[in-house]
């Protein structure tokens, strides 16, 4: 039974049929491609009931229930759903994708194969500097003058190190000792598999803007260009739930509480109510990223004056 709500049988089919093997371009050369796809928001819904009759329930209720298991973390249900992808990306971005252990993989093989003769280029505005509080993340654009510096040294690094690569296979050396020094930059291929549960954990990850830019790219497609018309309705909850949700830990709380009990009863606070207000595991720190969070959160709910941000 399809779910009301959800794309009629045909209509679905040729959803699936209209993605199956598209290549949609992700970075400079990269892509992701739906292989295959088993279940709809139906398969979510019958799950969640085991067993119904056609015709019993309205759309208005298979909506309900696909918000409700989203909204109180009932996952089960969405692993009932699963996809199949084909996938062209960086190999450096790769490296964070496969930390999602709980997917099937099937990846091209440079010990039996050539390298893909591929690397992400990265134009002169590409370039990004360090975060200045995130060790792990990017800051704004370099200027194009000296990125122009450095995508010439990249093209110079890239074309050299393929050069290297296939002299090395020219004089016969074995290809899984020939790839040594192939930059993280080369593109790879593989076949990735995945329930919906898990898919959307992925997506909720890496689609947040705390990311690298780069697999976000491959999560912003896989989310909007293939999962949102195969699942509407899950994604509508996904989206709701998961990506545009905010959560307000017990110390956020606790701070809303004392700015709403202060007695002025003006808002947005001030940066100086805040602090006052702050969790008091907070006070004696002198960063605390928490408490960074916990700002951020109220000055997006109009608590906190932006500008005191």
């Amino acid at each position: 039974m399809t779910a009301p709500g959800s794309p009629a049988a045909p209509d679905r089919a040729a959803t699936v049929e209209s993605l199956r093997w598209k290549k949609l371009p992700v970075l400079d050369d990269g892509f992701v491609a739906l292989v295959d796809c088993m279940g709809d928001d139906s398969s979510v819904v019958q799950a969640a009931r085991v067993s119904y009759g056609d015709g019993t329930r309205r759309v208005s209720d298979d909506r309900q229930l696909i918000r409700y298991l989203m909204r109180h973390a009932h996952t089960t249900p969405f692993e009932m759903a699963e996809l199949k992808f084909v996938v062209r990306v960086p190999m450096d971005c790769w490296r964070q994708w496969v930390r999602h252990r709980t997917a099937s993989v099937n990846e091209y093989s440079t010990r039996y194969s050539l390298a893909i003769d591929s690397m992400q280029a990265t134009h002169d505005d590409e370039w990004r500097s360090q975060a200045a509080t995130n060790r792990q993340g990017s800051g704004g654009l370099l200027p194009k003058a000296t990125g122009h510096r450095h995508t010439a040294a990249e093209q110079e690094l890239q074309s050299l190190a393929r050069r290297v690569y296939e002299e090395r296979l020219e004089a016969g050396i074995a290809r899984e000792q020939a790839r040594k020094d192939l930059p993280l930059s080369t593109y790879t291929e593989a076949y990735w598999k995945i329930d919906l549960h898990n898919l959307l954990h992925f997506l909720a990850l890496r689609m947040d803007q705390h990311a690298q830019l780069e697999i976000r790219r491959y999560a912003e497609t896989i989310g909007r260009e293939i999962v949102a018309p195969l699942f509407p309705l899950v994604w509508e909850a996904f989206l709701d739930y998961r990506v545009e949700a905010l959560r307000l830990t017990r110390l956020d709380q606790g701070v809303i509480r004392r700015l709403a009990a202060r007695g002025t009863g003006t808002l947005p606070a001030s940066h100086a109510d805040f602090l006052t207000a702050q969790d008091p595991s907070w006070r004696e720190l002198e960063r605390s990223r928490e408490r960074d969070e916990c700002l951020h959160k109220l000055v997006a709910l109009g608590l906190v004056a932006a500008a005191d941000a």
